[in-house]
């Protein structure tokens, strides 16, 4: 009998690797069998990483990603697919936030917060599935977050980028989906990053987020384990242009989750 979710001989793509949820969702890939793409602005960021998923026995390429420039994104798609001849799982993790009140928001913190959120997204995803449509399969897992279906003060910028993310993966599903891709959205609810661990150094915050999710805790790196893994085999051929909120039930019920900094 075979074991389910096994991605022995598949390639998964994760961008935003040198830190944080990105490494998480690359460990848990490779541990399921798969070797790995990682990319970063930075390729030497990577190096310590690489090493990493080596000691599993995958292989990991490190390659040079800014999801802002376009030139960029086609190169690194082109040497990811010189790399294995193949890419079957893109994990389209990059991404970033400008936390302030929206009276304080600049034409660039916005700009910066949607392109990469979602401009990037967009276009990482275009050019895997270039590469993707000829082989009549793939796996695209878009990253939002809870933010994708509920809005929080404080992140106007970063709330319009998961909400598109969310739009997004339901338009790409309905396209690609005849070419045998499946385009999800993991949607992570309120974990510890280095992008919001100046919240959880508020206790007052932590207290009031733990109260309004039902499990009473914030998430661990690890909850997101067995989705992604879930959302990158075989056995979601018939799940797509959904979104798959992992967040502790916080989505049942909450309103606003006011921002202090």
């Amino acid at each position: 009998m075979n074991a389910f979710f096994d991605l022995s001989g598949r390639v998964a793509l994760v961008t935003g690797a040198s830190r944080g949820l990105g490494q998480y969702f690359g460990r848990a890939l490779a541990q399921a069998g798969a070797d790995l793409v990682i990319t970063s602005r930075n390729k030497d960021h990577l190096a310590g990483f690489q090493r990493e998923i080596e000691t599993l026995g995958r292989r990991a390429v490190p390659i040079e990603l800014d999801v802002r420039d376009y030139g960029s994104i086609q190169r690194m798609a082109s040497e990811a697919v010189k790399a294995y001849d193949t890419i079957d799982i893109l994990v389209n993790n990059a991404g970033c936030n400008v936390r302030k009140p929206s009276l304080d928001v600049t034409w660039d913190d916005w700009n910066l917060v949607l392109e990469t959120n979602l401009r990037g997204t967009f276009f990482v995803a275009q050019a895997v599935a270039r590469h993707m449509i000829p082989k009549q399969y793939g796996r695209i897992i878009n990253i939002g977050s809870v933010t994708s279906v509920f809005g929080y003060a404080g992140l106007a910028p970063y709330c319009a980028s998961r909400g598109g993310t969310k739009q997004l993966t339901m338009s790409l599903a309905d396209e690609w989906g005849p070419h045998g891709i499946t385009v999800n959205c993991l949607a992570p609810g309120w974990f510890k990053t280095e992008q919001n661990k100046v919240l959880y150094e508020n206790d007052a915050w932590v207290r009031y987020i733990c109260d309004r999710i039902p499990v009473k805790r914030p998430g661990q790196p690890h909850d997101l384990d067995g989705a992604v893994v879930f959302l990158a085999a075989e056995e979601s051929r018939y799940v797509t242009g959904q979104t798959l909120l992992v967040d502790g039930g916080i989505s049942t019920g909450a309103t606003k989750a006011t921002i202090t900094e």
